[in-house]
């Protein structure tokens, strides 16, 4: 007799077959979307990781660079600031140097105007001197007189005016006289003559008066000089 088949008996192979059927994989599935499917796959691994953090040389070398740009801009700042500041000086010393140019002028104008009314005033002060005794001339000439000693009288006292004007001014006469050595600092020599009455090398006569201008020479006297030695003596003989 056979025996009748167990239904349940073919439960666990239909198990085990369906169980390595869900473990097939399909090899034929399209190509693209295989890809797509790796490409979602990468996306979102990428999505995953952590950012990778900047390597350290990386982040040196920018602050470097913000170092270096920060100590450029403070040079630049320091730079602006003294071209500000020579600018500002420049401008100080061309106005002083105008002002001065100004100052200069201003001082050449009023010293010429002062020098030209020194002059004035000078030349007002010696005619004021001289005026008198030209005066006095014009009275002597006008005058009638006795004798020739009487004008002669009137003479000399004119010259004695006109000396005391020049005294005022400062002009003195050199005190030079017949016989005495010749000076060439104050006197200038006209001529020579051999006198055997005046020694060698003396003033044989003055022909000009000499004057000085408050102690400096304002002319030299003109004079003549002897030369005489004693061989001039014996030729005579």
């Amino acid at each position: 007799m056979t025996e009748p088949e167990n239904p349940l008996s073919d439960q666990p192979q239909d198990e085990s077959a369906r169980h390595e059927h869900d473990l097939t994989v399909d090899l034929t599935l399209d190509e693209s979307e295989v890809v797509d499917d790796l490409q979602a796959l990468a996306d979102e691994a990428a999505e995953e990781l952590p950012e990778k953090p900047a390597s350290k040389g990386t982040a040196q070398n920018d602050e470097l660079s913000a170092l270096f740009n920060e100590e450029l801009e403070r040079t630049l700042l320091e730079a602006r600031d003294r071209i500000q500041e020579l600018e500002k000086r420049e401008a100080e010393h061309l106005d002083k140097h105008h002002r001065l140019l100004a100052d200069f002028s201003n001082y050449r104008n009023r010293t010429a105007r002062d020098i030209q009314m020194a002059v004035d005033l000078s030349e007002r002060k010696l005619l004021l001197e001289i005026l008198p005794v030209l005066d006095n001339f014009e009275r002597c000439i006008g005058s009638k007189y006795q004798s020739v000693d009487d004008f002669r009288n009137g003479v000399l006292l004119i010259q004695k005016q006109f000396l005391d004007a020049l005294r005022r001014m400062g002009v003195e006469t050199v005190k030079l006289a017949v016989g005495e050595p010749f000076d060439a600092l104050h006197a200038e020599a006209l001529s020579t003559i051999s006198d055997s009455k005046l020694p060698d090398g003396a003033i044989a006569a003055v022909y000009e008066r000499g004057y000085t201008l408050r102690e400096h020479l304002l002319r030299a006297a003109r004079v003549v000089v002897n030369h005489y030695s004693g061989s001039d003596t014996e030729t005579n003989h």
